[in-house]
């Protein structure tokens, strides 16, 4: 009898739970206020320098997701070996 691979076991779940509650819910990044007083200030460099940071810190969760879900589709499409053979 195959096992369902999706099935939800009672302890990775109180771990999911357990992580959210881990996270707090402020933060108090203040990413927009700095570029602005940065770009205000005329210093044109490090006005750069910040948007280029903050653009990075908005990408990495993104890849993670995508990586994640190219291993998922990857690992759903190869196809189930029997055990007879």
């Amino acid at each position: 009898m195959m096992k369902n691979s999706f099935a939800v076991r009672p302890l990775i779940l109180a771990i999911i739970l357990g992580a959210f509650l881990i996270v707090p819910h402020e933060a108090l990044a203040q990413c927009a206020m700095c570029r602005a007083v940065l770009e205000s200030e005329g210093n044109a460099d490090v006005a750069e320098g910040i948007n280029d940071g903050i653009v990075y810190l908005m990408a990495i969760p993104y890849v993670l997701i995508a990586g994640i879900g190219i291993a998922i589709y990857r690992k759903m499409r190869t196809p189930a070996v029997s055990a007879s053979e």
